[in-house]
């Protein structure tokens, strides 16, 4: 049989593990579906390459493959010469989803919702700080003359990586909403357009490689480590979400509603937002999943720290919009760039599902600043051992996301937290700064 003829144009197959590192390998390009093969083994490393024996990695057990599948339909242009980049699932051996798979976790979120007759709709903000690589090595954080919240110019970016990042986004397709500065500089957010939630994250995920491979040719290091710099605020991501309507008259419609009267909230947005604070301390073993996630963590902090809820409140956790109608949307503010984005909006949007099955009632809304003050009186839990314990107590929690993923979570993450023990804040950043 003749062989096929070899383009020089590639494609660079990726997964999301789970370090939120974007792993992959080149192949070249053909105009179909396809697979690639990996060692399963991939999901018993952690960030400084020891390989551990984390459940369903089978380190001890010969270190199988796992093949990546992708479909030609989700092929995309890349931002490198010559290269398509494509997102894939994990399947084991005998062709079944791998559980550790946080793209099929994400996909099991959505068709629990589609059961109840909605398709959730995702739309993702990130927050990162830069870092000039000096010529030691060293980082240092970016030079930024006079930057300050919602800069734009040479002030908030004298070498323009930003203007980089923008123009290759939109060369290669990735939606971009909006891009500024934020409060503490040398910071950035970062916002891509709503999509099918699936669909959305495979963007972000591309989103994030890209951006941190353009800001390295131009001799920064864009992290995304939840508090890279401990007297300044941390950076999170943001996860909001709506659903619309499958069937029937209203279908293609908005069902969250919104606007400022907490009366007027439908039974399916209160019920998603009880079900996220319900969930909440669990919740933070998944979303922030990593030992300087708790630095992030606090009080006051404009960050997911309460149990709490408000209407257009940036220091509650779960935040619902103003706006009512198409723009109607509610927003998790806990998670942070440790976390797997398919893993992260897969446990928002099961801790939403669960408040509906379940019908959890929902607690008062915040009536405090936040700054000076609030109602609640539950956090998170203080460090991510007890957010690890937390997680593995609520099971209907750990069944929605995946039993499987969450023991391999959960094992790799006590790993990080006996590499952490004992160092200082600066300690803890080293550990992670150059993968998150």
């Amino acid at each position: 049989m003749p062989r096929e003829a070899l383009s020089a144009e590639r494609l660079r197959v990726l997964f999301c593990d789970h370090l939120n590192i974007a792993r992959g390998k080149y192949v070249p390009l053909k105009a179909r579906d396809g697979a690639a093969r990996f060692c399963r083994g991939t999901f018993g490393v952690t960030y400084d390459k020891d390989l551990i024996p984390a459940p369903g990695a089978e380190v001890l057990g010969g270190l199988p493959d796992m093949e990546a599948v992708w479909q030609a339909a989700d092929i995309r242009p890349g931002w490198e010469t010559a290269t398509r980049v494509v997102m894939s699932d994990l399947h084991a051996n005998d062709g079944t989803p791998l559980p550790m798979c946080g793209r099929s976790a994400l996909k099991r979120a959505v068709a629990d919702w589609n059961a109840l007759g909605y398709d959730p709709m995702v739309g993702i903000e990130l927050e990162a700080f830069a870092f000039q690589i000096e010529a030691d090595g060293s980082l240092k954080p970016y030079d930024t003359p006079s930057s300050h919240v919602y800069a734009t110019g040479p002030f908030a970016d004298p070498r323009g990586f930003t203007d980089a990042i923008w123009a290759q986004a939109a060369a290669c397709g990735l939606p971009i909403e909006s891009m500024n500065t934020e409060y503490d500089s040398p910071q950035f957010e970062f916002t891509l357009t709503y999509d099918h939630a699936v669909n959305a994250v495979d963007e972000i995920v591309l989103f994030r490689q890209m951006a941190r491979e353009v800001a390295f040719r131009h001799g920064i290091v864009l992290t995304f480590l939840p508090k890279p710099l401990l007297p300044v605020g941390g950076s999170g991501v943001h996860v909001n979400f709506s659903l619309r309507h499958r069937e029937g008259p209203q279908a293609g419609r908005n069902a969250i509603n919104g606007g400022l009267d907490p009366a007027a909230l439908n039974a399916l947005t209160r019920q998603c937002t009880a079900g996220l604070l319900h969930h909440h301390q669990a919740l933070a073993g998944l979303a922030a999943p990593c030992v300087n996630s708790y630095d992030r963590l606090k009080p006051a902090s404009l960050s997911g720290f309460w149990q709490n809820w408000g209407i257009d409140h940036r220091n509650v956790t779960v935040r619902l919009s103003a706006e009512d109608g198409a723009a109607a949307r509610i927003e998790h503010r806990m998670g942070d760039g440790a976390a797997n984005p398919y893993t992260l909006v897969a446990a928002v949007l099961q801790a939403a599902c669960l408040g509906v099955v379940h019908q959890h009632p929902l607690q008062p809304m915040e009536t405090g600043d936040g700054l000076t003050g609030q109602d609640a009186t539950v956090s998170v839990p203080d460090t991510l051992g007890a957010a690890l314990d937390a997680l593995e107590a609520d099971t209907a929690l750990v069944q929605a996301v995946g039993a499987e993923l969450v023991a391999n979570h959960v094992f790799i993450k006590r790993a990080e937290i006996e590499k952490c023990a004992g160092l200082d804040h600066e300690g803890v950043r080293k550990y992670y700064i150059r993968h998150i």
